[in-house]
């Protein structure tokens, strides 16, 4: 196999919301900067498919007031370092850079007078918007600001294999017995030509996004399996908080096949009015909390949960008569693909059910987007700031992939010295990619077939209830599971379906073992027992 070799000052790893402002942050400071992601276009991820908004700050607002909002949802398990950070640094940083540098173009009702909303477990409305596509106007800007960029290099169709790290792949004894451990790169699996590339880099950031495709219901995109937290956790990375994996509690029930990513029926639609009915008709939400249909995403779906279970129902119903906006124009992406599936927002009642959603862990930063690993960073949902705590607060992901993003890159910069760069003796060191397997034997059903084990493991031992012995079923098969998976890695040639499923599989187990090691409910782990 013929590999390539290439380098830059910093390598990004996925072309979100975090990883393209990080990108852009860097080139705009004069570094050389590759940006590489798995799809075809750099709006693949899942900031593309965010409906809701992006948390800012309204008149009568304060950074206490948003804080306290935080630390409630998440149920006090934040780092109040983190929080006090993006309540503080967020908003400004988003008037900086998207308002007026990048002049995303959210609803106003004249230059500079932003409409703003109100979601679940916020005080007040403090929420930017873009009718319900927010995510999408947002990339669609950042992306062509990428594509301007002369300091950038995007990469698209490379898969990220493996992190490079001095101790592990140098072969140089000096590197070996080194006591401090740095990540030099990564290898990327480079799709249009069947090969493996070295790239090496001074920095790297992993901005890979979620886990949500592990189970078997999600709103995420098909990338979005855990490849940033499987590398890291390889790499020796510290992690924390992979137990608690975030449901949101409106998907859109019907129209997806089993395995598709399910269709998302924003929060702020119940901001805007509406209302969680069972089949019957019948309000249930205040029986589970005061806060009714405006509590934290993890209390409204276990209400629905507990709601379908005694009813016995596949789902229940948004009821959108309440919401004063015309739902056509407010919502115009969730009336249109409610209608694909024959419902008729204005006057149906919107059919939803629970969908894996968002990781509130990750891999451990601090408010630079440093990990435990010397030059690597880490920003957006595979990333663990603490500021989610055990549950997310609804639309403060956007805010919080924004400004780790920004901040990662602006330390990388204040980094880059002549001390930074890497040795010629290091470079010389680290071998190209060798594939210990020949065997052309990867076959479409077997792979389908793990990963239809590991969403229902997931799904059903994993999942919004969860048991010690549910946990230890899941442990039991997902540690078998990786371990075949392992060998068969070893001995087969490399490919996209191979890589995602090894990543995948390392991701269900990791996420496993944190459940199972947590006996305490909180947030969205909730321990049934």
């Amino acid at each position: 196999m013929n590999n390539f070799r290439l380098q830059s000052d910093a390598l990004v790893i996925g072309s979100g919301i975090a990883g393209s402002l990080a990108a852009l942050t860097l080139a705009e400071e004069g570094l050389d900067v590759i940006l590489i992601t798995a799809g075809d276009s750099l709006t693949s991820g899942n900031t593309r498919l965010a409906q809701g908004g992006i948390v800012y700050r309204s008149e009568e607002d304060d950074p206490r007031i948003l804080e306290k909002d935080i630390l409630t949802a998440g149920w006090k398990h934040n780092f109040t370092r983190a929080v006090r950070y993006l309540c503080r640094r967020g908003p400004e940083v988003l008037k900086e850079v998207f308002l007026e540098k990048y002049k995303i173009p959210f609803n106003q009702r004249q230059p500079g007078d932003w409409y703003l909303t109100r979601e679940g477990g916020h005080s007040l409305a403090r929420i930017l918007y873009c009718d319900d596509h927010t995510g999408r106007n947002i990339m669609d800007v950042l992306s062509s600001e990428v594509e301007r960029q002369p300091n950038i290099r995007v990469l698209t169709k490379r898969t990220a294999v493996d992190l490079l790290t001095t101790q592990h792949h140098a072969e140089h004894l000096d590197f070996k017995y080194s006591l401090s451990n740095h990540c030099i790169g990564a290898y990327v699996f480079n799709e249009e030509i069947d090969n493996v590339e070295t790239i090496l880099s001074k920095f790297t950031l992993l901005a890979t996004g979620g886990i949500g495709q592990i189970y078997l219901h999600t709103t995420n995109t098909p990338g979005s399996i855990g490849s940033g937290l499987a590398m890291a956790s390889r790499a020796g990375t510290r992690l924390m908080n992979c137990e608690y994996v975030q449901f949101h509690p409106t998907a859109l029930y019907g129209g997806s096949k089993r395995g598709e990513r399910r269709f998302l029926v924003s929060e702020a639609v119940r901001g805007e009015g509406a209302i969680l009915v069972n089949s019957q008709g019948d309000p249930f939400m205040k029986r589970h909390d005061p806060r009714a249909d405006l509590a934290p995403r993890d209390i409204v779906t276990r209400a629905i949960m507990d709601e379908m279970l005694h009813s016995g129902d596949d789902c229940v119903y948004l009821d959108v008569s309440g919401v004063k906006h015309d739902v056509k124009s407010r919502f115009p992406t969730i009336y249109d693909h409610c209608r694909t599936i024959g419902v008729d927002m204005k006057k149906d009642p919107i059919p939803v059910v629970p969908a894996a959603h968002y990781f509130c862990g990750g891999i451990l930063v601090d408010n630079r987007g440093r990990t435990s690993l010397d030059r690597l960073y880490a920003a957006g949902e595979c990333s663990c700031t603490g500021v989610h705590g055990a549950n997310r607060l609804a639309s403060t992901s956007l805010l919080e992939g924004m400004l780790w993003g920004y901040s990662a890159g602006k330390d990388i910069a204040s980094r880059m010295n002549r001390s930074a760069g890497l040795s010629r003796k290091l470079k010389e060191s680290i071998p190209d990619w060798i594939s210990h397997g020949d065997k052309h034997n990867e076959d479409p059903a077997l792979i389908a077939q793990d990963w239809a084990n590991i969403r229902n493991t997931m799904w059903n031992y994993v999942g919004v209830s969860r048991t010690t012995g549910r946990l230890t079923r899941a442990f039991t098969d997902l540690r078998k599971m990786t371990k075949d998976l392992q060998d068969f890695y070893k001995e087969t040639a490399l490919s996209k379906p191979i890589i995602d499923l090894f990543h995948g599989s390392q991701a269900a187990y990791t996420i496993t073992l944190a459940a199972l090691r947590d006996r305490k409910t909180k947030g969205c782990h909730f321990r049934a027992d």
